[in-house]
């Protein structure tokens, strides 16, 4: 018996030193692939990236203090990104495969600024993902870079629009929390998972914004829910009011929408609706909210308190005579004009200022 026991104590003693040997290589391996990791983030991040300090530990490299700055003349905030607190942690297949394998980039306390030209393309980072091929490069030479996991903690974004007729609009968001993974770099040929909350910063209330469900970036299929909820309409007169229409007092805006894109076919049904609206005084009877007569917008206001109209966006997205903008504001004026009981030829042209605001086309 007491030899059965020492055999199983060996036994046991050569398992624990096994694990101790498999942990030490995982420790060792996370440790070299955090140092490959933090070569490359060096060089990726460019000459206008600054870095306070970078902690290379045995599961990654945590970044404090990253600033990237905005090219000056060219960019509309002093600032493309700044992170208090960057988290990176390498996937071990970086070791023995191509490209790079990243488990999880955490952010944390984070600025990000965004830009909308005047033709309607929304710029991201250009410091980073707008670098020039190098002469004999090519795009399809960039190594590919997995990301399975990227969480987003108390982020603030800027998004700057030059699309709007008033010149350049900015609306502020806070508090975003978001999760997106995983993400296949440069093809992005993967379904992407996306988790996001945010708060939409206005005059004189805040709104909330979530979104989830799944993209492919490649094929445009998708799968995402998306809610607006008491969003200052004040903050969005750039995109509600025509030229010489008068401007909005208070109100706001809630908006639904559950998209699905299928092999290009878009079908979306949503829900908009309009509460305590109030305008500011001037234009007459004659006057117009968003194209609509002002005076039925008003005694659908007194009426009711609120204007709430449901509509779909269907059609093929790559067919070169869909426009979403124009599919909404079809289907979005066809609803206002039935709520509200006028002719539907002036809502057309106004919804369809609306939407090609928010939207950028």
């Amino acid at each position: 018996m007491a030899t059965i026991g020492a055999v199983n104590r060996q036994r046991l003693l050569m398992l624990a030193a096994l694990v101790i040997v498999l942990l030490l290589a995982v420790v060792l391996g996370l440790r070299s692939a955090a140092s490959r990791l933090e070569a490359g983030l060096r060089d990726a991040l460019g000459p206008r990236a600054s870095i306070g300090a970078v902690h290379l530990g045995f599961t990654g490299v945590e970044v404090s203090d990253l600033r990237i700055r905005g090219a000056q003349g060219s960019w509309p905030a002093a600032d493309e990104l700044v992170a208090k607190r960057v988290h990176l942690r390498p996937g071990l297949a970086s070791l023995w495969s191509r490209g790079w394998h990243i488990a999880r980039i955490e952010v944390e306390d984070g600025y990000l600024s965004l830009l909308r030209t005047r033709q309607g393309k929304l710029r991201v980072l250009p410091a980073l993902l707008d670098k020039p091929v190098k002469p004999g490069g090519e795009a399809s030479s960039k190594p590919r870079v997995h990301i399975a996991d990227v969480v987003l903690r108390e982020v603030a974004i800027d998004f700057h629009d030059a699309s709007v007729r008033s010149g350049m609009h900015k609306l502020r968001f806070e508090s975003l929390q978001a999760e997106v993974g995983p993400l296949d770099l440069p093809a992005f040929d993967s379904p992407t998972a996306i988790d996001l909350q945010a708060m939409l910063k206005g005059p004189q209330r805040n709104g909330r914004i979530t979104i989830q469900g799944e993209f492919t970036i490649a094929t445009l299929d998708a799968k995402l829910k998306a809610a607006v909820n008491d969003v200052d309409l004040v903050a969005l007169q750039p995109y509600l009011l025509k030229v010489n229409e008068a401007g909005v007092k208070r109100g706001t805006l809630d908006l639904s929408l559950d998209a699905r894109v299928k092999a290009k076919h878009l079908h979306a049904p949503g829900r908009v609706t309009l509460t305590g609206l109030e305008l500011a005084s001037g234009s007459g009877l004659l006057g117009t909210f968003g194209g609509v007569p002002r005076q039925a917008v008003l005694a659908a206001m007194e009426r009711d308190g609120r204007i709430e109209v449901g509509f779909t966006l269907e059609g093929r997205i790559d067919d070169p005579a869909f426009s979403i903008n124009d599919n909404f504001a079809t289907k979005l004026a066809g609803g206002l004009a039935e709520t509200l009981g006028v002719s539907l030829g002036g809502v057309v042209e106004g919804v369809g200022s609306v939407i090609k605001g928010l939207l950028g086309r």
